[in-house]
Formats: C-alpha cells, structure tokens, sequence
C-alpha cells in the first residue's frame, strides 16, 4: 500500500466545532449568508459611510444586485457597446444587523464575491478598504469594530463611473454574493495556504502544507497519514 506522508510546514489547527449561532443563523456553518435586507441608493453621499445616517427612504434590495441591468438604453451612455449601452456612475449599499452578544470570542470577517467595481468598505462608519477592481473576490476582517449584541451598519460605496472600464457587459454594484464568516481567534487564515509536492516517486510523495495563522500563533508541527 502507498504510503502519503503530509508535511506541515507551520501550524494547522482542525477547528472540529462551531458555537450554534443565535437569532436566524444556521448552526454549525462557517460562514453565514448575508445577502437579504440591504438598502440601495444610486448616487453619491459621503454622509452615507457614518452609522447614524438615516436611509429609510432608500430601495430595499436582495443581492446580488446589478443596478445598471435596471437602466434605459442610450447611444449616450459612456459604457457604449461593450457595456451594452447602460448607465454606470457611483451608488451605495447599506445593512443594519446584530452580531449576536455570545460572538465576543470569535474572529469575524465579510467576503465579497464580487462588487463592480472600485468599492469602498466602511462598518459603523470605520473605512476597512478600497478594492479597485470588479472581478475577483475580497474580505476585510470585521472583529476589532464591532457592536456585540447591538446594532452595526456595513455601508458599500461603489464607484463605476471611470468608462469605458471593460471589454463586455460587467454590470455596476455588489453583483455577486456576500458571506459573514465567524471562526474561533484561531484559525487558518483565507487565502494564506500554499499546497505544493516537492518530492513524487512511483512508491511514494512529500506533500507539504504551509498556512499563516492570525494572531501571531507560531509553532511547528508535523503529521504523517498512513
């Protein structure tokens, strides 16, 4: 029987439990839908960033959501033929929510799977990031500006107004699906771990795991399954 012998290059922790999540969250899940009960508006306000702005008039709206889909038609638009003829410009995306009071020992974090394009994240009123462009994913670590078991505002400003930007219809907005992930303080970092096999024969291969952990948790460990 071959044997595989996994080398781990830096500490990797199995996180075998989740805490059950109060409220409407699903328990034992990682990360957690967030996509229901946004607010919407298209136009720039830099009053928007601030957790006390008022947004009741704004549209209520689902994500994903691509505003210019919704727009008229017009030889005039900037986004010309390869944006389909569609307004742009600049809109915003608020959402209220509780993080539960019992989350003060977990690592919390939003990911978003798609916002086109140059966003600005802001969470009670706190700027985490600009992310310039609209095809790839990003996340921004939420835990040091929570709320716990009060009320917290995620404000979304979303700058599509540099045309012409793309070479086909890319749409304007958060257009793909936003998670909250809550983890404990120790755990692997997203998109931190590299997977490479630096030695192969026909009897037997050396696969090694490297991975950061938050928080400056450092130690080496090594595991080999047979």
């Amino acid at each position: 029987m071959r044997h595989i012998k996994l080398l781990i290059t830096s500490v990797v922790f199995i996180i075998t439990s989740i805490c059950s999540y109060a409220q409407n969250l699903k328990t034992n899940l990682r990360d957690q839908p967030f996509d229901n009960n946004w607010k919407f508006f298209l136009a720039d306000d830099a009053k928007a960033a601030t957790s006390n702005f008022t947004d009741s008039s704004w549209r209520d709206v689902n994500l994903a959501y691509d505003w210019s889909i919704e727009g008229n038609f017009s030889p005039s638009n900037p986004t010309g033929n390869d944006g389909g003829y569609l307004p742009a410009g600049i809109g915003w995306y608020r959402k209220t929510f509780v993080i539960p009071a019992d989350w003060t020992n977990k690592s919390i974090s939003i990911y978003f799977g798609g916002v086109y394009m140059s966003s600005e994240v802001f969470i009670n009123g706190k700027s985490l990031g600009v992310y310039p462009y609209g095809c790839s994913s990003f996340s921004y670590e939420l835990t040091p500006y929570l709320n716990y078991g009060k009320e917290n505002t995620i404000a979304v400003r979303v700058d599509n107004s540099q045309q012409k930007n793309c070479r086909w219809y890319s749409g304007s907005g958060i257009y793909r699906h936003v998670w909250i992930t809550a983890t404990n303080n120790v755990h692997i970092a997203r998109w931190d771990t590299a997977i490479t096999a630096p030695k192969v024969t026909a009897k037997e291969a050396t696969v090694e795991v490297t991975t950061i952990l938050p928080l400056g948790m450092l130690a080496m460990y090594s595991y080999v399954l047979l």
